[in-house]
């Protein structure tokens, strides 16, 4: 049989065109764009691009790809401008982020088509955000009814990206929730310099993945063209059918270095020469010899030299906009968001009923936007059945089932990476990290979602709710007690909120779920059930606005400065002192101008929170109290806060460490008489 008439569905023309435009393109970079300092960072799609193609050909309306830095052969059969792609790799105006981004790191909004998600920079990245997008595919079709059939998602990766926790945290949700994902892998036997035995052991993953349970494994040769449009052609349509997941992996050569900087002193001669020979071009060109392929080649160097010129001609930013997009600022991405309900809101509490505790505060927001808000999805790690660790979704997945509120494996990067994908399919997820320190595997992903829509021109955005418990609670220690906001407020693109009560709680969360940035929603432990947090219900379109912090006691002697559990603290600290203490409410962003001002009248600053002083947002309050108001100060801009080490364990060292009422009075007392 002829070995055509297995892909005859394949528009070969169309592949060939393709190809040899990618061809061109790395040629053009290489030869010009890269010596003339015109594009800084290159990366040769050489060897990987005829599978490539064949791949992103079979892609369609409601799909999304998530690639990686050598995935632009896939772009160019979605239809990414050639000048875009071009223009990109310079950093001019009109590519994936004008500029903002490297032009490999790319992403690119498609109506009608298949979008590419935002690349990130971290290898293994990609592959929980695809596993969420695949998830809300699923949500979508089951639950609302909405959406093109048989829609998939698609990452692609090397094999040494198969190492990373983010591959087997895509890899775990994928085959346990039994989601439409297709795992692409092309194995070209080095991760940079590094080769397969030292990322896979046998150097196959496939192989090793061939007993694991509810995913089908496919493995081939990606420079055979029959066998790989077969192989891709069988994967993606047991995806569509609903068959389950599939890891499809393609042998492919790397003909050029990781990077063009890259010389492959690495590699023996005779591993390059046995590369070469595998090129996928020539194999090509003899499976599909009736094609005119010197006209075809022509042609297209002709579309890739003046795309080029077209590219080169783009400006570069005006670098007064290099900061925007950072928030949103009214206009929607052309991706992702645009979940948050639109019910009218106020800012005036209208307390209603007896206190009620910071628990059940958020649990009674958490309920009326399920209610009211089918796009509204909680999820982590034992918050179902069992309501939380701390009790706050207790009951909601009995209310709303375990397709809105649901269990997650142990794998924070893949609470926090699926809950990207399923932003930016248009859902609100409302992710949960168990305790404050167990964010630290997911920081990749906090760093990528708060930057995407400043790094993709506001192309693309992840809007969630991000629920964080952490801090103290009748004892402390260094994993379940940590604070450490200030790595948040560090992270742009986050609005971070601190509430110290129940009425905070409820507008804050609230405006965090029917707005359109990702936010960082602490609720701090020690507050959730403590008398002085309880508040009366503010009512039911209670929304607060961050960035409005407020007094909680008003004088003219000091002004005093916190948030979180360190508020009572310092209202009793203050007792008979004539003092304003602010409780900001929120840290991004902090509400700057009350501060000024209370100081500017009181003469004298205090700052007291509950994390380390090395580093701590506190530092940044008494920067900007100096920079801004140094003329005013009658003493120094002072700090209360932990000491810097780990919150101890025994309730004894912990009241030790902890700023007292004892120790923030006394301070009070040295500055007030200073």
């Amino acid at each position: 049989m002829d070995p055509r008439q297995l892909s005859a569905d394949v528009d070969w023309q169309t592949v060939a065109r393709l190809v040899l435009t990618s061809r061109a393109m790395d040629r053009v970079e290489e030869e010009r764009l890269v010596p003339e300092k015109k594009v800084l960072y290159q990366f040769s799609a050489r060897g990987h691009d005829v599978a490539q193609v064949l791949l992103g050909l079979q892609l369609k309306d409601g799909d999304a790809a998530n690639g990686y830095y050598r995935s632009r052969p896939l772009l160019l059969a979605l239809g990414v401008p050639l000048a875009d792609a071009l223009g990109s790799g310079m950093g001019r105006v009109g590519g994936y982020s004008d500029g903002r981004d490297i032009g490999v790191v790319f992403n690119y909004p498609n109506p009608g088509g298949a979008h590419a998600l935002p690349m990130c920079g971290g290898v293994g990245a990609q592959y929980t955000p695809a596993a969420g997008w695949a998830q809300a595919i699923k949500y979508k079709e089951e639950e609302l009814g909405d959406g093109p059939g048989g829609a998939i998602a698609v990452v692609l990766g090397g094999d040494a990206s198969c190492a990373t926790g983010g591959f087997w945290s895509a890899l775990t949700i994928a085959t346990t929730q039994q989601l439409p994902m297709l795992f692409y892998i092309e194995d070209n036997g080095f991760g940079i310099s590094v080769p397969s035995e030292y990322q896979t052991p046998g150097k196959d993953i496939a192989a090793n993945l061939a007993s694991f349970k509810g995913i089908t494994i496919l493995n081939g040769d990606g420079t055979e063209p029959a066998e790989a449009a077969r192989l891709i052609a069988e994967a993606v349509g047991h995806v569509r059918g609903r068959k389950g997941p599939v890891l499809l992996r393609l042998t492919v050569p790397r003909l050029e270095g990781h990077s063009y900087q890259d010389t492959q002193t690495y590699k023996p001669d005779a591993v390059i020469k046995a590369e070469w020979e595998r090129d996928p071009l020539p194999k090509l060109k003899a499976f599909v010899p009736d094609l005119d392929w010197d006209f075809i080649e022509s042609s297209v160097a002709q579309e890739v030299d003046a795309a080029a010129a077209e590219a080169e001609a783009r400006p570069v930013l005006d670098v007064a906009r290099v900061g925007d997009n950072m928030f949103f600022s009214g206009t929607h991405s052309e991706v992702g968001g645009r979940a948050g309900s639109n019910v009218a809101t106020t800012d005036e509490p209208k307390p209603d009923g007896q206190r009620i505790n910071m628990v059940t505060a958020i649990r009674r927001v958490l309920d009326q936007e399920l209610e009211s808000n089918p796009k509204v999805l909680v999820f982590g790690e034992d918050v179902g059945p069992k309501g939380g660790v701390h009790a706050v979704t207790l009951g909601l997945q009995d209310k709303f089932g375990v397709a809105r509120v649901f269990d997650t494996s142990l794998n924070e990067e893949g609470i926090v990476g699926r809950a990207a994908g399923m932003a930016l399919a248009g859902l609100m997820p409302v992710p949960e990290i168990q305790f404050r320190k167990y964010a630290e595997p997911a920081t990749e992903q906090i760093n990528d979602i708060g930057t995407m829509r400043w790094r993709t021109a506001n192309r693309f955005s992840a809007p969630m709710v991000l629920r964080v418990p952490g801090g103290f609670f009748k004892c402390g220690d260094p994993w379940h007690s940590q604070t450490n906001e200030v790595q948040f407020v560090h992270n742009p693109g986050w609005l971070v909120a601190v509430p110290s009560n129940a009425e905070d709680a409820v507008g804050l969360l609230r405006g965090a779920l029917r707005g359109n940035d990702p936010v960082l929603f602490f609720e701090h432990r020690a507050m959730l059930d403590d008398s002085w947090a309880r508040r009366p219900w503010p009512g039911d379109d209670y929304v607060l606005p961050f960035g409005r912090a407020k007094k909680t006691r008003e004088g003219d002697k000091i002004t005093i400065v916190s948030w979180g559990a360190m508020v009572p603290r310092c209202e009793a600290a203050a007792e008979g002192f004539g003092a304003d203490v602010i409780d900001l409410r929120t840290l991004m962003p902090w509400d700057k101008a009350m501060v000024l001002d209370s100081v500017r009248r009181t003469h004298r600053c205090l700052i007291v929170h509950e994390d380390l002083r090395t580093g701590g947002f506190g530092a940044e309050i008494a920067a900007v109290v100096a920079d801004e108001a140094f003329l005013d100060l009658d003493a120094p801009v002072a700090r209360v806060t932990m000491p810097d080490f780990p919150s101890p364990h025994h309730p004894k060292l912990m009241d030790a460490a902890l700023p007292s009422v004892d120790s923030i009075r006394a301070e009070i007392e040295r500055l007030v008489g200073f």
